[in-house]
């Protein structure tokens, strides 16, 4: 039996013992490479899969491999960079639903509407969806807290809502997502206590430490929004600790870094780097047309949107997921305005002229770059972003990797992104060879200043 076919039936084998989540997440994109000297090594899309795979399913991946094969193997776990051999399997459709226990109902302030099987992953949020179901699957026990951070619109808060939905789905577990903003009108209300404004006969003080640490897991948003209340911190720092000494699950969300949040008090800061810190990032030209098509779907929408239509809104819409939603919202309205016309690229470009224009792309100086270096070597910006290795394209591209770090200071993994989901050493190794050549020729270095003058 080859590896391929052994691997398909191992995962019809894990299919019949995980629900389709755990399936889907931390199974479907593995490959096995090969079965050599009582070892068996398995490819996986992140390191996050190698913790993950190693320390929960270790045991029952072990026993299918010794059912089918006959033979006990040493299990490594290798990401596909490391591995000369790249393998592929088809995805196996699921056998089995997962197991749903009775919810434990209470106030979460959980949206049901925002599950796991509602988000779309793609290269700029992969890490921090697997992170996210880890968490899911052993609330207090696995990266304890979990640190997501991104700009507005990219998926935060339905991660840490799927995270919540999750475990109240599967278990007993009290669950509560909050605003800072809730928080802090929360603990405002002791202080209303204190100066009498409150019934005497109301323990304000019980019912605050009673609704924030007598739960299993803390989902708090935008966390940023504690910046200058020191009280607040003073409290959020003791629930913190009450919680973690408990095991409890701590869920956090901000727009920066926990570094980057100055105004919170440096023993915050501390303890939200404890567990995982992980980011999300705008959505690659794919993620942002699947999106677009989850949506539709979603919505039950009864016009015909044609791929160029959804391509169109995908390029010019690039950071916020909630201006792709609220383009379609437009278009589907102009339609009905203009008669119910046939939505095609035509209609679509009138009808979202100014709200394109008021968009998101005007900030994504990338894709600037990327629209003056194709004009310069008069080719398009989908060439710099696509597969294509011709000489005439990957030079370009190159250049254009180079200005993108030199210019705009940007990260190899944000310039790897919006250039087609290029790993960031690809990226890394253009620009050290655009800027070895402009030490060693005066063509290429004339021609980046060129390019240069242009940007500005």
């Amino acid at each position: 039996m080859n590896n391929e076919l052994l691997w398909n039936k191992f995962l019809e084998n894990i299919k019949n013992s995980v629900n389709s989540m755990v399936y889907t997440t931390w199974f479907s994109k593995t490959n096995l490479v090969s079965l050599e000297n009582n070892k068996a090594k398995i490819v996986v899309p992140l390191d996050i899969h190698k913790k993950r795979l190693s320390e929960s399913y270790h045991d029952l991946i072990t026993s299918i491999l010794t059912k089918l094969t006959g033979n006990v193997y040493e299990l490594e776990f290798v990401l596909e960079q490391e591995c000369s051999v790249k393998t592929e399997t088809k995805p196996i459709e699921p056998k089995k639903e997962a197991i749903i226990l009775p919810k434990f109902h209470h106030e979460s302030n959980l949206n049901p509407k925002y599950t796991f099987e509602s988000f779309i992953v793609g290269n700029s949020n992969k890490l921090a969806h697997a992170a996210a179901f880890a968490v899911a699957e052993s609330p207090g026990l696995t990266y304890n807290p979990l640190f997501i951070y991104g700009n507005s619109g990219l998926g935060k808060t339905h991660l840490m809502h799927s995270i919540g939905n999750y475990i109240q789905n599967t278990s007993d577990k009290r669950v509560l997502y909050v605003t800072s903003e809730q928080f802090i009108s929360d603990f405002s209300g002791i202080g209303r206590k204190e100066n009498g404004e409150t019934d005497e006969n109301y323990n304000y003080v019980d019912y605050f430490k009673d609704k924030y640490r007598n739960i299993d897991v803390l989902i708090i948003d935008d966390i940023q929004f504690l910046a200058g209340a020191t009280q607040t911190q003073q409290e959020f720092f003791h629930t913190f600790n009450t919680l973690y000494n408990d095991k409890k699950q701590i869920i956090i969300s901000s727009d920066r870094s926990p570094t980057d949040l100055k105004l919170l008090e440096d023993r915050l800061r501390t303890r939200f780097c404890w567990g995982l810190t992980v980011d999300i990032y705008p959505p690659d030209l794919e993620l942002r047309i699947n999106i677009l098509k989850k949506k539709i779907d979603g919505s039950k929408i009864d016009k015909n949107i044609p791929d160029d239509v959804l391509e169109y809104i995908a390029s010019n819409m690039a950071s916020d997921v909630r201006q792709l939603e609220g383009a379609i919202n437009r278009l589907l309205a102009y339609s009905t305005i203009m008669g119910g016309a046939e939505i095609n690229l035509s209609l679509a470009v009138d009808a979202l002229k100014d709200f394109i224009n008021k968009g998101t792309s005007e900030k994504n100086n990338i894709s600037k770059v990327q629209k003056i270096v194709a004009e310069y070597f008069q080719i398009s910006a989908d060439d710099l972003k696509g597969k294509k290795r011709s000489a005439s394209i990957a030079f370009p591209r190159q250049i254009a990797m180079f200005l993108a770090r030199d210019v705009l200071n940007e990260s190899y993994q944000r310039i790897g992104l919006e250039f087609g989901g290029r790993d960031h050493s690809t990226v890394m190794h253009s620009c050290e060879k655009i800027e070895s050549d402009i030490k060693t020729n005066k063509n290429i270095r004339e021609t980046v200043e060129k390019i240069k003058k242009n940007i500005s």
